[in-house]
């Protein structure tokens, strides 16, 4: 038997999303459950990946099922297809498993030729009307289909309407309309040398191939990597019986959601304009009005489609986004979808929805990507700044940025790449602008709504935009925008404000944000769900504090070695290293001591309650003295002038020295343990610096709980050692204040052999802690710094890594190795306690992975606590019997 391609949306449902793409799944739904759906069928996902694996052909068999759907479309509609009287008009869309925005292709009013326009005006009564759908689906058809540049058939349209004397498309006369059908197809003649096709099954064929062939495009490619979805799905296609908005004022379309996608607040919220396409909303070609003034405007539309919103958004128990359109009086409902919603709006409907009764707490937990809530921490613009405001515009996307204004994509993505940061301004943003939209910090178009893509994609990735400000001028030819009569050339510095909608001119002060209590409710339901604790890499009491007010139960990572770093401290920190006796580095270490002691005095207090694990010093000690190039440069200048031979003498020691502590490959050199084999007395300045700051704490009442941290061990042997310097000053400490610190030591886990060995060093270790950066180095044979700029980018786009294992941990090969550590470790200690520390203990794959082995914590970086959180909960309910 034949493989099924082609399912009527009565044969569909919504958990045929695999094979029906998210868009025929729910065309499907709202048919079985009664809506007002016009009829249609999808071709499948498997006939894309078919049309691939058949060097771009259709498998055998499609066309065969497409014709017998397409005459059960036309008994439903009750029109015929390439009719001469009745003739039924089909639009074909896209439709991925995953919603993908505007970044495939569509083809309305298909099915249109030079006779079937001349009988939709009969029927229609509306001469002006069939014409019009003719010159949009050429121009459609043309762009989409046969690849004939997009400018051209706006060239057409312009000259028309300047012809004519009109403004508006909608103000264009039969007549011109007519006029720019003929130089459509004269255009597709130059640029293809093939006549426009008037044969509504070859049209409909070459659309369909066309919407298979956009799922390769250059922006559905990025937008694919940007949100992570496989590039193996392929999308289905959705082909549908034509309604019409532009039929006279009693027609419209619109595109509603159920809530506020900004705010999340419980109000429908949405855009319609009367007399035109759904394109003319999306595409942003003209601003539309609010959705509560179709009440006025027709009272019993506006009801029956709120009552079709909440029955769709009780039905799939989420807030929906809705495309309709209203054809002479009557509504249909031609689309819904999970709507797409910034970071704040998506914690309160998940919030809403589950004091609402339709959800629960694991339910809620999953509706949000972890990712996502990157965006809750944008900053806003400081109430207290004084604003030089430009213009306004509508609020379309939360946050506020600053940047150089810059007119196209490609400039936005080039000064990105640079490090610079730009506002992109546009009359309005297109599909292609993807790139473009990526790099910018912001996104201002003159033209658009609330609905448009620029608002919708900015949304989506969480970036600020105001859309529709039409006081903006843009003149791309000369690259400035004017506002008002004054011009700005490209480079000026804006600020926009997306929560508001205002454009200022330069730069302004950006405050950090506050968690909503719905945002801390959230989070509250992903602790009770999760079994991973999350606590946080911090060097300095306000980055402690910072992680305990984003939920972090404990410092996972304090990096001493950061602590140096101080300008203040560089001297002394130099003065330690060039030391050539035991005493002379003694007393550099004894300037050090009392400076660490605050360091991780001010620490343990602000993680009181939370234990602080503190890292001894790791990075090669060459480090913290001056590089080489810029003492030969002193030098020569000293030895060229004989200024002062005394200083002239100091810098050749340092040179020495510098020459004398230069390694080939630093990163597998004398650092970590190793420094405190060959320099015991530093590891001993640290621990005193531990423990007389836990010490003077235990003293004041405070409940601390400090834990030691000996990086880079190889083996048992180097870890009992180094562990019996800290044993032994943790003694000598509380002896001599007489007070008890109940502390551990463990080791950081970052070189293969030591995973190798995790039995044995797990009998005399309090804990492990996976450094997963370096035992990524180590175990894949890459340096980050080299491999990330130079040849791993190959790889991924080669797909011979499926993600850069710096980012994503790389659960084969180091995973493999974490999984051995942890059952030999847990197998010789089992009270040890297990974690990770880096950024992978902030990205929700690496957290899924940390679960799965049964590790008790992962740390990250503050700002990332909450992803981690709830990475965590999400990866205790989609794994609730795999966890070890």
């Amino acid at each position: 038997m034949a493989k099924k391609y082609v399912y009527l949306f009565r044969e569909g449902k919504a958990s045929m999303r695999d094979l029906l793409g998210g868009k025929g799944a729910n065309l499907a739904e709202m048919t079985q459950i009664g809506l007002p759906v016009p009829p249609g069928f999808t071709l499948t996902t498997e006939a894309c990946n078919g049309y691939y694996a058949n060097g771009e052909n259709v498998p055998d068999g499609t066309w065969d099922q497409v014709w017998p759907a397409l005459a059960d479309v036309e008994t439903a509609t009750g029109k015929l297809f390439g009719d001469k009287k009745n003739p039924l008009l089909v639009s074909v869309r896209s439709g991925a498993k995953f919603s993908m925005p505007g970044m495939m292709d569509t083809v309305l009013n298909l099915g249109l030729n030079d006779d079937t326009v001349e009988a939709l005006a009969v029927n229609t009564q509306n001469e002006r009307f069939a014409w019009d759908c003719y010159r949009r689906f050429i121009q459609m058809f043309g762009d989409v289909v046969l690849e004939v540049e997009h400018y051209l058939f706006e060239q057409i349209l312009e000259t028309a309407k300047d012809k004519q004397g009109v403004r508006f498309d909608s103000e264009l006369s039969p007549e011109s309309l007519k006029w720019m059908v003929g130089e459509y197809k004269k255009q597709i003649l130059r640029s293809t040398g093939k006549p426009f096709p008037m044969d509504p099954k070859e049209q409909l064929q070459l659309a369909v191939l066309a919407v298979f062939r956009s799922w390769n495009n250059d922006r559905a490619n990025v937008y694919r990597i940007i949100n992570n979805i496989p590039h193996d799905i392929g999308t289905a296609v959705n082909v549908q019986s034509m309604v019409f908005g532009n039929m006279g004022s009693d027609s419209g379309t619109g595109v509603a959601f159920t809530r506020n996608p900004s705010t999340g607040e419980k109000a429908l919220y949405g855009e319609y304009l009367m007399n035109a396409q759904g394109e003319d909303v999306v595409a942003g070609i003209r601003t539309p009005q609010p959705i509560a003034t179709l009440a006025q405007e027709n009272e019993n539309i506006y009801k029956q489609f709120v009552e079709n919103s909440q029955r769709l958004e009780a039905h799939y128990r989420d807030m929906q986004d809705i495309e309709f359109t209203i054809e002479r009086g009557k509504l249909y409902m031609l689309q819904t979808r999970n709507g797409k919603r910034t970071a704040s709006a998506a914690i309160r409907v998940a919030v809403d929805l589950y004091h609402e009764g339709m959800i629960t707490k694991e339910e809620a937990v999953m509706r949000i990507e972890p990712q996502q809530l990157d965006h809750l921490l944008h900053r806003r613009m400081d109430g207290e700044a004084k604003l030089q405001i430009l213009a306004k515009g509508l609020p379309a996307s939360p946050g506020a940025a600053s940047g150089k204004i810059v007119f196209s994509a490609e400039e936005a993505e080039r000064l990105g790449q640079l490090g610079e940061k730009v506002i992109l301004v546009r009359t309005e943003t297109t599909p292609d602008d993807i790139r473009g939209i990526l790099a910018a910090q912001g996104i201002l178009t003159s033209r658009g709504g609330m609905t448009s893509h620029a608002a919708v994609v900015s949304r989506h990735m969480g970036k600020p935009a105001v859309c529709g400000c039409d006081a903006l001028k843009i003149d791309y030819a000369q690259k400035l925008v004017a506002i008002d009569g004054v011009e700005y050339p490209e480079g000026t510095l804006f600020s926009i404000d997306g929560a508001t909608g205002r454009v200022i001119k330069g730069e302004v002060k950006m405050v950090d944000p506050e968690l909503s209590e719905g945002f801390k409710e959230f989070l509250g339901w992903a602790d009770e769900i999760s079994r991973l604790k999350v606590m946080a890499n911090a060097d300095t009491p306000a980055e402690a504090t910072n992680a305990r007010n984003f939920g972090a139960v404990g410092i996972g990572l304090t990096r001493t070695e950061h602590m140096f770093m101080d300008p203040e401290r560089i001297p002394i920190v130099q003065e330690m290293i060039l030391a050539q006796t035991l005493e002379e580095r003694e007393v550099a270490l004894a300037k050090l001591l009392p400076m660490q002691e605050e360091d991780f005095y001010g620490i343990l207090k602000a993680m009181e309650g939370f234990p602080v694990t503190i890292r001894l010093l790791d990075p090669p000690l060459h480090e913290f003295l001056p590089h080489s190039e810029e003492l030969i440069v002193e030098i020569t200048k000293l030895r060229m002038s004989k200024s002062d031979p005394k200083a002239l003498n100091e810098k050749e020691g340092l040179l020495r020295k510098v020459r004398a502590l230069s390694e080939l490959n630093p990163m597998l050199g004398h650092r970590g343990c190793r420094l405190g084999v060959s320099f015991p007395e530093i590891t001993v300045m640290q621990a005193r610096a531990v423990f007389q700051a836990s010490a003077r704490l235990v003293k004041e009442g405070y409940d601390i709980h400090p834990e030691v941290m000996i990086p880079l061990t190889m083996g048992k042997e180097e870890f009992v050692m180094m562990r019996k310097l800290v044993d032994d000053t943790a003694q000598a400490v509380m002896g001599e204040q007489n007070v008890q610190i109940k502390y551990h030591v463990g080791t950081m886990i970052e070189v293969p052999r030591a995973a190798l060995l995790a039995d044995e060093i797990g009998k005399v270790a309090d804990f492990f802690s996976f450094g997963t950066n370096d035992l990524t180095q180590m175990t894949m044979g890459l340096s980050r710094d080299d491999a990330q700029g130079k040849f791993l980018p190959v790889y991924l786009e080669k797909n011979l890594l499926k993600s850069d294992p710096f980012v994503v941990l790389d659960r084969d090969g180091v995973g493999r190795l974490i999984d051995m550590a942890v059952k030999l470790g847990r197998g010789s200690n089992p009270d040890i306690s297990l974690g990770i520390c880096g950024e992978h203990g902030g990205e929700p794959n690496s957290v899924e992975f940390c679960h799965l082995v049964g590790l008790n914590y992962v740390s990250c970086s503050p700002f990332r606590v909450p992803i981690a959180r709830l990475a965590a909960a999400q990866a205790a309910v989609v794994n609730k019997d795999q966890s070890k």
